[in-house]
Order: structure tokens, then C-alpha cells, then sequence
């Protein structure tokens, strides 16, 4: 059996990924991969870079609670940088013949080193002022116009009921929006690669050796997900209102003070994830299992293709288990392509040369000689 091949041991909670666009990228505690199958030649194509992290700076950091909040933070900015390094990776190239005049100004003004960042950043601005729109400043204000009269008033009873109708709305938000991305091609491509990602850390999980045929046996729906981190976020919201909302019958300051909540509910939300990533009882089952079928939505069964990718990020990601899989990876994305056969030559009816005629054989006559 190939040393590269196969996983000794089961390490629950150790890998985490995310779906891309025409890949997985795949994050160890030392290392993040990112394998894309690019669109010109459809080779996979690897990179790899090695994780830095405040925390492993300032200790305290590390604490539960504060962890959350940290993580939150760093996963956000991975997310936008590997999104636009994938996209690099992809292999499309220009068919423009002569470049326009923009393009003629961001080569001369150097754009590429600073124009990037600057997008990329207001990129992930834009983001998340539509999900604090969405997700925050939405489901109050539906609150109100639903309640009318009665969202003012009520004492701790009435505090309970508007945390509840937007909580609800909320929740049902976010399905609405997931279930209409499910409807964009590249993004059903993106939740199937998202499935590919899940059944190669289960099957890593579970020790099994790397391949598609054990990777296609594994279940698409994981505790540790995004999806699932973001539902139980939605819940646990409901609750966090109720206690420190109640009171507040503003629709302008109940959303103002729901920002500094999301930051309370991330750092439960993600103690939680990381507890049902390694333990399987009634109590993470019950709590995992709304998370779970909202995978439904957000994963798809991938192709053979798809989990090749994901098993490629996956091993580049563990380079102890899978020592000198990465450089091979590399070579092979860089070999030259090998040169389809060349067809024979068609010669032209004047070139060709004129056959013989094949010599006629002729009729032989009867012997009646008798012996």
C-alpha cells in the first residue's frame, strides 16, 4: 500500500475546509491547502501556506469563550483570501487580444499589488453590511410591523414574544436565502464540492485510506460545519434577546445592541461545534440535528472528480502523514502536456502518386489430354 495513501489514525476535529469554486480547500493546525481543478487543462492545481495565528502568540487567546470570537474573526479573512487565491488558481486566461485602456492603466499604475487587497476588503465590507442588514436589522423591524401595537409594552411576556417572532423570522431568512442560492449552477457546483470536502474528513476521521471508493461511502452531512455553526448561531440568539433584549422596545436600539450580542453568541456557538465535533450523545444529536438538515440544502452528492479534489487538499493540508504527496502534486500540475498523436498527412489528389493495376490473371484453358 502507497505510505501516501492512507490515514494512521483518527485525529476528530483536527481538519476543518471550505467548498470553492471548483475546489476544497482543506486547514490542519499547521497548514492551510487549497486544491482547485483548474478549467483549461481540468489538472488539479495545489497550493499550501502555513498558518499564523495571534493566538499562537498571545495564549490567552486560546481561552474558551475568547477562542470563538478570534476564530470567527480569522476565518472570515481566510475566507476572502482563499476564495480570491482559488480563483487565481483556476487557469482562465484572457481572450481579449489587446488590452483596453483600463487595463493598460492598472498595468502601468502597478494595480495588481495594491487594487486586490483594496477590492478584496471592501469585498468582504460589503458582505457583511448585507448580512447585518439581512440577518440583524431585517428581522426587527418585521418584528415590529408584525406585533403593531402590542411590540410595545408587555413586561418581561412581551420581551419574550418579539425575541421568538424575530428569532423565527430570522431563521427563516437565512433557509430562504440558502435554498435560492441552491438555484445559481456555480453555486450547486460549490455545494457539491462542499459534500466532497465533508466525506473525505469523515472518511480521514474514521482512519480509512484515502480513496474515491471510501470517500463516496461516507455520510455529506457533518456536526463541525459552517452551516450547522451558523444555524445553532440563529438559535442561541433567540435565547441571548430574551435575557438581555426584553426591556428594549426600540426598533433602532434593539438593533444596535444585537452587534455586540452576535460576539456572545459566536463564542457559544463555536464551544458548541467544537464539542459535537468530537463527542456523539443525545445531547449533541438533538442540538446538532436542525444544523443537519440545513446541510440538505448547502451540501450535494459530488461526482468522482469532485472528491479527488477533496482528498488532494486534504493530504497536502497533513504533510507529516502524507510526506512529499504536495511536491508531487506540484509536478504533475506543472508537467508539460503531453502532445496529442499527430494524424498522417493527407496528400492531395495531385501528389498521390497513380497505383498499378493489379495484374490480371488469365482464364485457363481446359485440359482434355487424356493421362
Amino acid at each position: 500500500m502507497d505510505k501516501n495513501s492512507e490515514c494512521p489514525c483518527r485525529k476528530l476535529g483536527s481538519v476543518g475546509g471550505q467548498a470553492l469554486v471548483e475546489g476544497v480547500m482543506m486547514r490542519s493546525p499547521e497548514y492551510t491547502a487549497i486544491a482547485v481543478r483548474r478549467l483549461d487543462n481540468k489538472r488539479i492545481n495545489v497550493s499550501r501556506s502555513g498558518n499564523r495565528s495571534l493566538a499562537d502568540k498571545y495564549k490567552f487567546l486560546k481561552w474558551p469563550l475568547i477562542r470563538g470570537v478570534v476564530n470567527f474573526a480569522s476565518t472570515l479573512k481566510l475566507s476572502v483570501t482563499t476564495l480570491t487565491k482559488a480563483t487565481d488558481m483556476l487557469g482562465v486566461e484572457e481572450t481579449a487580444e489587446e488590452p483596453g485602456k483600463f487595463d493598460k492603466w492598472l498595468e502601468k499604475h502597478n494595480a495588481e499589488k495594491w487594487l486586490m487587497p483594496v477590492l478584496t476588503t471592501l469585498s468582504m465590507l460589503l458582505g457583511l453590511a448585507i448580512a447585518m442588514v439581512l440577518f440583524i436589522w431585517l428581522p426587527t423591524f418585521l418584528g415590529k410591523l408584525i406585533l403593531g401595537e402590542s411590540y410595545v409594552g408587555g413586561g418581561f411576556k412581551g420581551g419574550i414574544l418579539k425575541s421568538l417572532i424575530e428569532g423565527v423570522t430570522k431563521i427563516l431568512l437565512f433557509i430562504l436565502y440558502i435554498w435560492a442560492t441552491a438555484f445559481i449552477p456555480d453555486m450547486k457546483r460549490v455545494y457539491m464540492y462542499h459534500g466532497a470536502e465533508h466525506k473525505s474528513i469523515f472518511c480521514y476521521e474514521k482512519g480509512l485510506e484515502l480513496t474515491v471508493d471510501n470517500v463516496r461511502k461516507q455520510k455529506r452531512f457533518h456536526p463541525r460545519c459552517g452551516t450547522s455553526f451558523m444555524f445553532f448561531m440563529l438559535l442561541l440568539s433567540i435565547f441571548i434577546g430574551i435575557v438581555f433584549l426584553w426591556p428594549i422596545e426600540t426598533v433602532w436600539l434593539r438593533t444596535l445592541l444585537k452587534f455586540p450580542l452576535v460576539l456572545i453568541s459566536v463564542s457559544i456557538g463555536y464551544e458548541f461545534i467544537k464539542y459535537a465535533g468530537k463527542h456523539d450523545n443525545l445531547f449533541v444529536r438533538v442540538l446538532s440535528a436542525p444544523g443537519l438538515w440545513m446541510q440538505r440544502l448547502t451540501t450535494r452528492e459530488p461526482d468522482d472528480g469532485m472528491m479527488e479534489v477533496g482528498i488532494t487538499s486534504l493530504k497536502c493540508a497533513l504533510p507529516d502523514e502524507f510526506p512529499g504527496f504536495y511536491e508531487e502534486c506540484l509536478e504533475k500540475a506543472e508537467a508539460p502536456a503531453e502532445a496529442p498523436a499527430e494524424a498522417p498527412a493527407e496528400i492531395s489528389a495531385e501528389e498521390a502518386p497513380e497505383e498499378e493495376p493489379e495484374p490480371r490473371e488469365e482464364p485457363q484453358e481446359d485440359n482434355d489430354e487424356d493421362s
